[in-house]
């Protein structure tokens, strides 16, 4: 193998490694925003995903998506259809069951060494998951979409020898996934509600004080999580199979990506999903497929050793 097909080679998976890393941010915001605002470390995010992903199947094929929007657009709609679906399935799950032992109440608990919360949030995702069997069934699903197996060509780069191919579902996803975090840091930031979910985050007992409802900015924070993250899943429905256990596979690259980019930054948390789906795509220059995992968590143990906090992260940062 001479020289330019090698650079070919890592400028085609450099490419695959910014859209999926893309994606992966966008789910890493939804998971850094339950723990930032909340202090909650939520084991069942990838299930919410995975119910993400079947609720734009659905959208897409049993509702009719595609025969409104046709094959090319369907797609994003329904992804886009799954977030208010799960925030309203989150925000459920949180007013019975998960506010039992968060919020200010939590306090006591905590101080107690009594870890309910990471209990519960297995749990749920045990049901979840299980339940997902019982109603989806075992069988690998996707969201046939002709954009999954097209491509734009970049090139030729160098004479006619260098080549780069750029799949189309993978670009609009990307962007989609960019514009959704924006969106949401501008919301967070200059909205009222997002001012007081991120004064519930600095100090609980103050916001109370100012007249802000914790527990109602949990349950919003929550419900916008999990939104998030199943958006995050929609996106990726689109020519990849999936099946009710598939959340455990991407709530490892999650909670990597936030841990990376910095526990409590939102940004940070978007550029560690970034920074994951770029050592995933990379490594299969040199690893086989079944060692993708191992790749990240050397990386991520090497990148740890040397920033302790995250690429991003400080001590006391918030959302």
């Amino acid at each position: 193998m001479d020289t330019a097909q090698h650079i070919e080679n890592f400028l085609q998976f450099l490419t695959t490694g910014l859209l999926t890393g893309t994606i992966y941010g966008l789910m890493c915001v939804g998971l850094t925003t339950i723990f930032g605002i909340m202090r909650v470390i939520n084991f069942a995010q990838g299930e919410f995903m995975m119910i993400g992903m079947y609720a734009a199947y659905y959208c897409f094929g049993l509702i009719g998506a595609h025969i409104y929007f046709g094959d090319y657009i369907a797609p994003f709609i329904a992804a886009l259809a799954a977030a208010p679906i799960v925030y309203l399935l989150g925000i459920s799950i949180h007013k019975l069951l998960v506010s039992r032992v968060t919020g200010v109440e939590s306090n006591r608990l905590d101080s107690e060494g009594h870890y309910a919360q990471l209990i519960l949030t297995l749990g749920i995702s045990l049901i979840l998951s299980n339940g997902g069997l019982v109603v989806f069934g075992s069988t690998p699903v996707s969201i046939s979409t002709p954009l999954a197996w097209t491509a734009w060509p970049i090139g030729p780069l160098s004479g006619e020898r260098i080549l780069v191919f750029v799949n189309q579902k993978e670009a609009i996803a990307a962007v989609i996934a960019v514009a959704v975090v924006i969106a949401f840091s501008a919301f967070m930031s200059r909205t009222r509600i997002g001012r007081s979910l991120r004064a519930a985050a600095d100090n609980s007992i103050a916001a109370i004080y100012m007249g802000i409802d914790v527990n109602k900015a949990h349950r919003i924070a929550f419900g916008l999580g999990v939104a998030l993250t199943a958006l995050g899943g929609g996106l990726l429905a689109s020519g990849t199979a999936f099946q009710p256990f598939v959340g455990i596979e991407y709530v490892i690259v999650m909670y990597a990506g936030v841990v990376l980019g910095g526990l409590g930054s939102l940004w940070g948390a978007f550029f560690g999903g970034l920074t994951i789906g770029l050592i995933r795509a990379m490594s299969a220059l040199f690893l086989p497929y079944q060692l993708e995992n191992t790749a990240i968590f050397v990386c991520f143990l090497a990148i740890l050793l040397l920033r302790p906090d995250g690429l991003f992260g400080k001590s006391s940062r918030q959302v």
